[in-house]
């Protein structure tokens, strides 16, 4: 696939950069652009991101760094089970437990919520940072969740985190988990509370949050762009319907020309009187098209007369 000319691979991350060094020079090089069109891709084109991917895993399938982003961009598409054996292989080469909580959910998104409980139990999670470990209460709140567990869902996510007034990376996203399992169960007035806060700490929007709470204040919002068309197309209709009386107004030529006929002026403007009512009916029904041709043909047969 196509690399971008801006892509130089410099943009990497150094502990990233530091691990392709084992890779000969040039080989180092494209594995890096890859991984960075991976980065680029994965939210707005999931599908691009795990094309990219799998060219960084054929040159370098024994990066660890390379098979966690193969695992990333197919977590993305929802390939669950090629991310989980990805994830597994990174965690082998580093064994590092970050990627823990990600393999939980992978189980989770197999239809495994019994396994994602298990591992959210075990051992592993202890030797997690914070930030992992609030991940990994999310995931073990989802899987409750998958099994109908409501309740238990709900006492999964409370915690000193999300009790705290301090922002960090991952509050919105606790709080926002926290009354969704709420307005799930039913809880609507703390659910709207929890739905306020996480609006509160999520200033960059990784969240529909502010959505959720319109829609449970009963707001509703308004496209724009459709207002917009709605009254171009006002505007072009009355156009039009000026168009069509400009073009009426001719029929009051075909009457002097039927005035100036000697041979039978008294039919003809019988005839004229019959002509006009008839094209103002159909002003008023017929397309602008067709009272054009109409005029035309008036004129036509009145030419012949004379």
């Amino acid at each position: 696939m196509p690399i971008p000319e801006d892509v130089t691979g410099e943009e990497i991350d150094k502990d990233v950069r530091q691990e392709l060094m084992s890779l000969p020079k040039g080989l180092a090089e494209d594995v890096s652009k890859n991984l960075v069109m991976v980065a680029r891709l994965i939210d707005e084109d999931p599908e691009a991101a795990y094309a990219y991917s799998k060219i960084a895993l054929r040159l370098a399938s024994r990066v660890a760094a390379v098979r966690e982003a193969a695992g990333f961009a197919a977590y993305a598409n929802q390939k669950y089970s090629e991310a989980l054996a990805e994830f597994r292989a990174a965690r082998r080469m580093t064994g590092s437990v970050d990627l823990w909580p990600v393999m939980a959910d992978c189980e989770r998104g197999l239809g495994r919520p019994e396994k994602a409980l298990e591992m959210a139990g075990a051992a592993e999670v202890h030797k997690l940072d914070k930030a992992g470990q609030v991940e990994m209460r999310l995931v073990a709140a989802g899987a409750r969740r998958d099994m109908d567990q409501l309740d238990a869902a709900i006492v999964t996510l409370q915690s000193p985190e999300l009790a705290s007034n301090a922002v960090q990376p991952w509050t919105a996203r606790l709080r926002y988990a926290y009354a969704d399992a709420l307005l799930a169960a039913g809880r609507e007035g703390e659910a709207r509370e929890w739905f306020a806060k996480a609006v509160e700490s999520d200033k960059d929007g990784s969240t529909d949050a502010s959505d959720r709470l319109a829609e449970m204040d009963g707001v509703e919002f308004v496209d724009a762009f459709v207002e917009d068309e709605d009254e171009d197309d006002s505007d072009t209709g009355i156009d039009a319907e000026t168009e069509v009386d400009d073009e009426v107004e001719p029929q009051d030529d075909v009457s002097v020309v039927d005035e100036l006929d000697d041979e039978d002026e008294d039919d003809d403007i019988e005839d004229d009187d019959e002509v006009e009512v008839e094209v103002e009916a159909a002003a008023e029904t017929e397309t602008e098209e067709d009272v054009v041709k109409e005029d035309v043909l008036l004129k036509e047969e009145n030419d012949d007369k004379n």
